[in-house]
């Protein structure tokens, strides 16, 4: 157990920053709910519409770049400076072309948002906001390969003050944009979709200027952009990308499906959705952070052969997960109308929202776990047995059942949000069996 809590304090170290960063990125969100919530149910269901078709694009693109925090770490751990500057160089060029990729394919897809069926007053108001969050992929992926460089270099507290700031700035417009204060028109959904590009652009630009400045990246940061990719390289890093990929848009993508699924029971159902998901996804930041840190950590320990640390790393984060999904989960249970009204006046929307955030403090520690157990095994390189897990979890199991308990059964969104309750479940015990069972066949690991 010493050796536990000396692994756990070092991951804290670590993960601090990037969770303050990750919670700040979903703060964006937040507030965007808050803010679009004052104008009534249809705006914020037309937003969680839109925003759950750009995360499943988002979370594409991430597993994409995820590689250049492995690479760089477990290079940064055999000390090979020029590997560093490698893994960079070509997940920069992967996060440009996927961004481009996924933003065209977004744009192109909402002349026909019609396919999903949602409530024609969402439909009405939807296409200006989704066109400008889909422009906003590119910034936010590069952004992204940038943080990630940062971080597995054990410099996350610049990255996590930009979020911090792009925050701050994406309120400040919304609030001049949204309302129309300060002499602006105001502009509503559409007024909060301007902000978002906004604020992903200058933090892309931001970012760039300190990393390719930085003392602290001398000798790593790539000097020459625009030759030298190797092929090689690049079907690497989308070799392990895409699995990777496959998987998180598994879980994004069942998620996305379960907001099409409350949008075919009305504007209300949709709203509540949007609030619940907003307040499980903000708590869900602490551990996603705890487990970035921890793929950075073991990809680190495997790249020096420091075998005998990789399961007190992983089996410490899932200790302080738990603590802290726990309390979550309180404070859904015995808080969540309360939380719920702080978006919306409509009492039908607010009851509702409540009986979800219920749901949602059932799944919140498992939910902590699988992602805690996923980025370990990423951090050993090990994604393909684990997107197979996750594709049966959300795709076998979550999402049949969650139209079985809504729609079959009637329980309309409790059940959806049951049956994702419990494909999250079967995630989280899988994949920790899995890690158990890959550190043993490593030899090294301690128990």
């Amino acid at each position: 157990m010493s050796l536990y809590r000396k692994e756990a304090r070092r991951t804290l170290q670590l993960a601090a920053p990037i969770v303050v960063g990750q919670v700040s990125q979903m703060l964006m969100g937040l507030t965007d709910s808050l803010m679009i919530g004052h104008l009534g149910k249809v705006p914020l269901a037309a937003s969680a519409f839109a925003g759950s078709i750009f995360g499943l694009f988002f979370t594409i693109g991430i597993g994409l770049l995820i590689p250049v925090a492995i690479k760089v770490s477990q290079a940064h751990g055999a000390e090979d400076k020029g590997e560093v500057g490698q893994a960079m160089k070509h997940g920069s060029a992967i996060a440009l072309g996927s961004g481009i990729v996924c933003g065209l394919v977004m744009v192109g897809l909402g002349w026909q948002l019609r396919w999903f069926g949602q409530p024609a007053e969402v439909l009405a108001k939807v296409q200006p906001y989704y066109t400008l969050i889909a422009l906003s992929v590119v910034p936010t992926l590069m952004f992204q390969a940038m943080r990630h460089f940062a971080e597995s270099l054990d410099r996350p507290w610049l990255p996590m003050v930009m979020m911090l700031a792009g925050v701050g700035l994406n309120v400040f417009l919304n609030w001049v944009l949204i309302y129309g204060n300060l002499g602006a028109a105001a502009l509503g959904l559409t007024g909060a979709g301007w902000a978002t590009l906004t604020s992903r652009i200058l933090g892309m630009l931001l970012i760039y200027f300190w990393v390719s400045r930085a003392m602290s990246f001398r000798g790593v940061w790539p000097t020459n952009w625009f030759s030298g990719y190797e092929i090689k390289r690049l079907k690497g890093m989308l070799a392990l990308g895409l699995p990777i990929s496959i998987s998180l848009s598994f879980e994004a993508g069942a998620f996305g499906a379960s907001a099409i699924l409350m949008g075919w029971l009305g504007a209300t159902a949709l709203a509540a959705h949007q609030i619940a998901i907003t307040c499980a996804a903000l708590t869900f930041m602490v551990p996603l952070g705890i487990a970035i840190a921890v793929s950075m950590r073991v990809g680190r320990a495997l790249g020096a052969n420091e075998l005998e640390r990789i399961r007190p790393i992983s089996h410490g984060a899932q200790i302080m997960s738990a603590l802290f999904m726990g309390g979550g989960a309180l404070l859904f249970v015995f808080m969540g109308e309360t939380l719920a009204s702080a978006f919306v006046k409509e009492q039908e929307v607010v009851a509702l929202a409540a009986k979800l955030l219920v749901v949602a403090a059932i799944f919140q520690l498992t939910d902590g776990a699988q992602v805690v157990a996923a980025s370990s095994l990423r951090g050993l390189s090990d994604v393909k047995v684990p997107t197979v897990i996750t594709a049966f979890a959300y795709w076998g199991l979550a999402l049949p059942l969650a139209y079985g308990l809504g729609f079959g059964l009637k329980w309309g969104g409790v059940g959806v949000w049951t049956g994702l309750a419990a494909g999250l479940t079967f995630a989280a015990v899988t994949l920790m069996w899995r890690f158990i069972w890959r550190t043993k066949a490593l030899g090294g690991a301690t128990s």
